[in-house]
C-alpha cells in the first residue's frame, strides 16, 4: 500500500512543480523577450544497499524553450530587439555575468543603462553610463551613439558597443532569476556577427493560450493523483477493518 501512496505523492509533486512553472511563464507573457520555461519528467531511482526496486518520477524544470519571439516596431530609441540566437550581456544581482534577450533598455537617474527590470547593460568595457545627452541611439551592430548637450546632431559620438555573445556550442541554462549562464560558470564568447532590430522589441515566446491548456491539464493530473491517495486510505482503512475482525 505504501508503493501507491508514494507513487501518488511523486505526481502530484511533479504536477505542483508542473504549475509552477506554467503560472510563471502567464505571469511573463507580456515580458520582452521571455523564454517560456519547459517543465519536464525524470525518473528518480529509490536507492537501497541491494537492489534499485523503485522508482519515481520527478517533474521539474529542466530547460528553457528558446523558440524567437514576435518582433514588434516600436518607435523608440532604446527599444531593441536581437535578430538570431544572440544575447545581450547584463549584470546580475550577485554582480556576476548573465545573460537574456530582454531589450526594453532604460536609462537610471544615474545614466546607468539598464533593462526594463533594472539589471545593467554591458558594453565592452564594462556596464554602460551615459552622461548627459541631447540624443542617444543604437545602431543594428549594438554601437551606441550620443549626441552630448548642445552638440551637433548632424555629429553623433560613439560612446561604446553593446555586448553581445553568442551560446552557439555552449552549455546554456536558464536561472531562477530570468538569465542565462554557462553551466558549471563560464562566459560566452563575443558574436562579431550579432545584428541589432532597432526601435523594436522581441515579445514572450509564451503563448497565454497554450498555457492555459497545459495549466487545465495539470491540474486535471493533481486531481488524479489525489483521489488515489484517497482510494488508498479507504483501502488502507477496510484492510484494518477487516485484520480485526479475525481477531
Amino acid at each position: 500500500m505504501d508503493r501507491l501512496i508514494y507513487t501518488s505523492l511523486t505526481a502530484m509533486r511533479g504536477s505542483m512543480a508542473r504549475q509552477t512553472a506554467i503560472a510563471n511563464n502567464l505571469a511573463n507573457a507580456n515580458t520582452p523577450g521571455f523564454r517560456a520555461d519547459l517543465a519536464e519528467a525524470q525518473t528518480l531511482w529509490l536507492e537501497s544497499q541491494q537492489l534499485n526496486t523503485r522508482a519515481f518520477s520527478s517533474e521539474e524544470v529542466q530547460a528553457a524553450d528558446m523558440k524567437a519571439g514576435t518582433v514588434v516596431a516600436t518607435g523608440r530609441d532604446l527599444d531593441i530587439a536581437l535578430s538570431g540566437d544572440s544575447m545581450l550581456a547584463v549584470q546580475a544581482e550577485n554582480g556576476e555575468i548573465g545573460y537574456t534577450r530582454r531589450g526594453d533598455l532604460m536609462l537610471s537617474s544615474t545614466g546607468l543603462l539598464t533593462t526594463g527590470d533594472g539589471r545593467p547593460v554591458q558594453g565592452t568595457q564594462g556596464p554602460l553610463t551615459l552622461p548627459p545627452s541631447d540624443a542617444i541611439n543604437i545602431d543594428d551592430q549594438g554601437r551606441v551613439w550620443i549626441v552630448p548637450v548642445g552638440g551637433d546632431a548632424t555629429q553623433p559620438q560613439q560612446l561604446d558597443q553593446l555586448l553581445l555573445v553568442s551560446p552557439a556550442g555552449s552549455d546554456v541554462v536558464k536561472g531562477v532569476d530570468g538569465l542565462f549562464r554557462v553551466r558549471g560558470g563560464g562566459t560566452l564568447p563575443s558574436d562579431p556577427d550579432a545584428r541589432v532590430i532597432t526601435r523594436s522589441l522581441e515579445s514572450s515566446n509564451v503563448s497565454a493560450t497554450e498555457a492555459l491548456v497545459e495549466m487545465i491539464e495539470a491540474s486535471r493530473s493533481w486531481d488524479t493523483q489525489l483521489k488515489m491517495l484517497n482510494d488508498a486510505r479507504d483501502m488502507d482503512a477496510a484492510t484494518a477493518d477487516l485484520m480485526s475482525l479475525t481477531q
